[in-house]
């Protein structure tokens, strides 16, 4: 009779649990959405199947609203929201509440190990506030000569490339070059090292990251799609060693990890024993300050060599390969607008002749700061080409997610306000949010630097870090910093012309994770940029 008693007992557990889970989800049920093609794996097959960055969602927004619901494996109802409002609540107002799934957080720790971009709650909290005096103000100010120096070292390597081609202009895979100048920055400002990219060392850190994102993640197989839904029950220890299955995304994320890792322990373990012997007291590179942090800190709240190196592999990701990426989108748009490009570059000048006329050699800070088409141009770049161009929060209780614009139903009731019960998944469309007309205006698909400098605060919920954006996330667990993509910036808008060659290349916003670029004809060579590139006279 045990057995057939244990057996009942689970039964019940399980109906009740079914129960509870369909009427705590009867408001989800009424928001529209798609038509589910399949029950067992609900629109996840059509959505990790998009080439293009936004390609459905696009006809969903304008179909449904800022808030529509798509199916999940096992036709689990998940919403896409877009709505201001909402996304205030979800990142400010609600915090820790909207916690990062399983899925999500699993990921991360593949490809950066347990750092800050894993942590959440307390933890989170505990390695912002050790992390803290190395992204001070005046601290990330102190970057700037060297972010200066890599990029004054890129534009000479450009010149000596351009001199010995007719009319100093070549075709260029300008993100190759834009990755090698990102890692010798971060290497010098994260690390105090040498790493060498520009001058064509043999790096083991940029031949890891290589089109990394291009080759794990896009369009998993059903069986992939079906084991990430049960990973929210797994345990986040257990979790772990699901990095070990001998799958394409699993194999390449733990070879590039290991590498990586093994790349900051060993400076790592150099820079704590020279701050510990008292040996690096001027340094002023981001794992000094952070030893020296956690070495002032009460031994229960410090984090751990495990942390420590896994924070050097998110500085090494976040600093090298988006800040590439960005920049990358950034050169495109110039060289599709020559307006834009020409006016830009004429505002450089005029900062230079100031400079040159005070007696000093470069820019500071406040040079930076003073040209406002140029910080203009950069925030639309990051508004049209968010590189992590989606996130995804999982409801840690029942909740009520407040709406600005109303929605209507199924039932054709409208409402302003939506319940959302315990577990429920909220994918953030980023992409969307930032491109939505109600918020940046009726131009709000095309590249219009023009419309930062008309208002300083666009729409009327404040949802972004930087200037109403959403591509650095939001509110508690927001990304830090874009001084090093403007000290570049200026270098080359200085010192080169960018145009579109002349066979016109299609370029792919790819959805690999992170977005990146590709030629749509030539697909199989992987994440490039092919701009025309010529020296200034």
């Amino acid at each position: 009779m045990a057995p057939f008693i244990l057996l009942l007992f689970f039964s019940g557990a399980i109906l009740a649990f079914a129960i509870r889970r369909y009427r705590a989800g009867r408001y989800l049920r009424m928001v529209r959405g798609p038509p589910v093609p399949s029950w067992l794996m609900g629109h996840t097959m059509l959505t990790s199947r998009q080439i293009e960055v936004g390609e459905l969602g696009k006809e969903w927004l304008k179909e449904y609203g800022l808030v529509w619901r798509v199916k999940g494996c096992f036709s689990e109802d998940t919403l896409e929201i877009c709505d201001p409002k909402a996304l205030q609540y979800i990142f400010h107002k609600s915090g820790y509440h909207f916690r990062k799934t399983a899925v999500a957080r699993q990921f991360t720790r593949e490809i950066t190990g347990a750092g800050l971009l894993f942590a959440t709650g307390q933890d989170h909290a505990r390695v912002r506030r050790i992390m803290n005096p190395a992204f001070t103000a005046s601290q990330l100010r102190s970057f700037l000569p060297l972010f200066r120096g890599s990029a004054q070292k890129l534009a000479q390597k450009w010149k000596e490339l351009l001199q010995t081609s007719p009319n100093s202009s070549q075709r260029i895979n300008v993100l190759a070059w834009l990755a090698r100048c990102t890692l010798d920055v971060i290497g010098e400002v994260a690390f105090d090292v040498q790493c060498g990219a520009l001058d064509d060392a043999l790096n083991p850190v940029m031949h890891a990251y290589k089109n990394m994102f291009a080759d794990a993640i896009p369009f998993p197989c059903k069986a992939t799609l079906l084991f990430h839904y049960f990973w929210k029950w797994i345990p986040m220890p257990l979790l772990k060693f699901v990095r070990y299955i001998p799958t394409k995304e699993h194999i390449r994320f733990r070879r590039t990890l290991d590498i990586i890792e093994k790349f900051a322990k060993e400076l790592v373990d150099e820079k704590t024993e020279a701050v510990l012997a008292g040996k690096d007291e001027k340094s002023r590179d981001i794992m000094t300050i952070l030893v020296k942090a956690n070495a002032s800190e009460n031994p229960k709240s410090r984090i751990s060599d495990e942390e420590m190196i896994s924070q050097m592999a998110t500085f090494l990701l976040a600093g090298h390969e988006t800040t590439a990426n960005s920049m990358t989108w950034m050169l495109w748009e110039l060289a599709r607008h020559p307006d834009s490009q020409t006016k830009l570059r004429d505002e450089v000048k005029a900062v230079r002749a100031r400079v040159t006329e005070r007696g000093d050699s470069d820019f500071s800070i406040s040079d930076l700061d003073s040209m406002t088409y140029v910080q203009a141009a950069m925030k639309e770049v990051l508004r049209l080409h968010p590189i992590a161009f989606s996130l995804v929060r999982e409801a840690d209780r029942d909740d009520v997610i407040p709406l600005g614009t109303p929605i209507t139903t199924t039932t054709g009731e409208v409402i302003d306000e939506i319940p959302v019960p315990k577990g429920t998944n909220c994918l953030i469309p980023i992409w969307a949010y930032n491109r939505l007309p109600q918020v940046w205006g009726a131009d709000a698909e095309e590249f219009n630097p023009e419309r930062w400098i008309a208002q300083e605060k666009l729409g009327q919920t404040y949802v972004g870090v930087t200037s109403n954006l959403m591509t650095f996330s939001a509110g508690l667990q927001a990304c830090i910093g874009i001084i090093e993509m403007q000290a570049i910036l200026v270098e080359l808008i200085e010192q080169f012309e960018f145009t579109i060659p002349e066979d016109q290349p299609e370029i792919t916003r790819f959805a690999a994770g992170l977005m990146v670029p590709l030629v749509k004809n030539d697909m199989h060579a992987g994440a490039q940029m092919p701009l025309r590139v010529s020296l200034i006279q």
